[in-house]
């Protein structure tokens, strides 16, 4: 094992993918000279050159259009957006083009394209920069949704996604780029995409969480651990595919279930979740399932409101306890 930090992991899962493979390629505002916004691909332009990682205009519909376009005639390309707030301005080329070729043309075109970027609130950055993609895009059929919560996983998974003969959504967070953890360093690391993580056994209430709110989870659970709760942690890594299995088997364990989504909660990633608990669980429940989002109004700015507006480890506790009856 070797310790890196989050974007190491994803420069380690890119050069190697790279290096094996001379048909990936990634592009990108200023991930060439200027070494990626956030230093994910440092060094890289010397290593393989302008041909394999290509600055591009600011214009994201214009290069994700370009890579979907290159991925149809059988190159890998990998786009790195600044942040998944500016994908809105390319909605069209992932929603209707990326998600649907190879559906639309009988599985005679493949589109292997990953879009990576940073994902979610990073703190005071206003509410056009701070949104959770995943509500959006998990509601489309033909995309894959990934969302690492440390830096194995980012290399592990990121290295499966660039394989993968279809597209998909890599959803980093801004705030765990300089995250550092333990990597695999076996030959060739893989993790396969809609494999869950169990970060923490407990029998008294499932807390279920993805990427940043993962931690905070698990923080969560410690403090419960306290006061005498064992909470299951369970990280699911990807989105689309969900692994819905792992978080039924465990909710007839517990009986209890809590969703921590830093998405607003209308449509949701976790009313998806909670549904098909519902669904599958019913008589097992002891307790409502609840629910821990950002509210529901756009990300303010200060920094006392946005602590108050995103996900945290007091509302996670409060929605455990309500689920035990607990005060």
């Amino acid at each position: 094992m070797a310790e890196l930090q989050f974007r190491e992991a994803l420069r380690d899962a890119m050069s190697e993918e790279m290096r094996r493979d001379d048909k990936v390629y990634l592009l990108g505002e200023e991930v060439a000279e200027y070494d990626g916004a956030y230093k994910v691909s440092q060094g890289m332009l010397d290593e393989f050159g302008p041909d394999r990682i290509i600055d591009t205009p600011i214009s994201e519909n214009g290069f994700a259009g370009m890579a979907i376009g290159s991925a149809m005639l059988g190159l890998r390309p990998i786009v790195e957006f600044m942040t998944w707030n500016f994908t809105f301005v390319a909605f069209d080329q992932i929603v209707s083009n990326a998600a649907k070729i190879r559906y639309m043309s009988g599985g005679q075109l493949k589109v292997p394209v990953v879009f990576r970027g940073g994902n979610g609130a990073a703190g005071q950055l206003g509410a056009t920069h701070s949104n959770s993609v995943e509500a959006l895009y998990t509601n489309v059929p033909g995309l894959k949704i990934v969302a690492p919560s440390n830096p194995d996983d980012a290399k592990g998974l990121l290295k499966a996604a660039i394989r993968d003969d279809d597209p998909v959504l890599f959803l980093e967070s801004e705030l765990m780029f300089g995250m550092r953890g333990e990597v695999s360093d076996a030959e060739d690391y893989i993790i396969p995409i809609g494999e869950h993580r169990v970060g923490r056994e407990g029998d008294d209430v499932t807390i279920v969480a993805h990427s940043k709110s993962y931690h905070l989870a698990m923080e969560a659970a410690e403090e419960l651990a306290k006061q005498g709760v064992e909470a299951e942690v369970i990280d699911p890594r990807t989105l689309r595919p969900f692994p819905i299995e792992a978080v039924v088997d465990s909710v007839k364990r517990t009986n209890r279930l809590v969703i921590v989504d830093e998405s607003q909660p209308f449509g949701g990633v976790a009313s998806e979740v909670g549904f098909r608990i519902q669904q599958r669980c019913f008589d097992y429940l002891d307790a409502p399932i609840e629910r821990v989002t950002a509210k529901d109004v756009p990300a303010p700015y200060a920094k006392n409101l946005i602590e108050a507006w995103m996900p945290s480890i007091d509302d996670t506790i409060a929605a455990a306890k309500r689920t035990l009856y607990m005060k």
